[in-house]
């Protein structure tokens, strides 16, 4: 069975920088995607960032220059988000998301909460 475990988050003040790390367990092997959504109280979830497990990344528009993900090396399905220069704006519950075997698996989501 596939899980997800989350940490980081947290309040930090506008200008700030978190680092969300995600490990899934489980039997994982071949192509996968992992990455980052985010939900805002009365908003849709977006996608914030994923990674593929060749490497090959992608962001939304309004993190890019500011938010980068990565990934531990070959077999460890552990993928990090580096988030710099946080604005108010980005603070919403955030979900780690693995897309393996065209199923989706979904962390239980870390709050990420920026002060002005």
């Amino acid at each position: 069975q596939v899980q997800l475990v989350e940490s980081g988050g947290g309040l930090v003040q506008s200008g700030g920088s978190l680092r969300l790390s995600c490990a899934a367990s489980g039997r994982i092997s071949g192509i996968w995607t992992m990455g980052w959504y985010r939900q805002a109280p009365g908003k849709q979830r977006e996608l914030v960032a994923r990674i593929i497990v060749n490497g090959a990344t992608n962001y939304a528009d309004s993190v890019k220059g500011r938010f980068t993900i990565s990934r531990d090396g070959p077999g460890k399905n552990v993928v990090h988000l580096q988030m710099n220069s946080l604005k108010p704006e980005d603070t919403a519950l955030y979900y780690c998301n693995l897309n393996y075997l065209s199923r989706d698996f979904w962390g239980q989501g870390t709050q990420v909460t920026v002060s002005s």
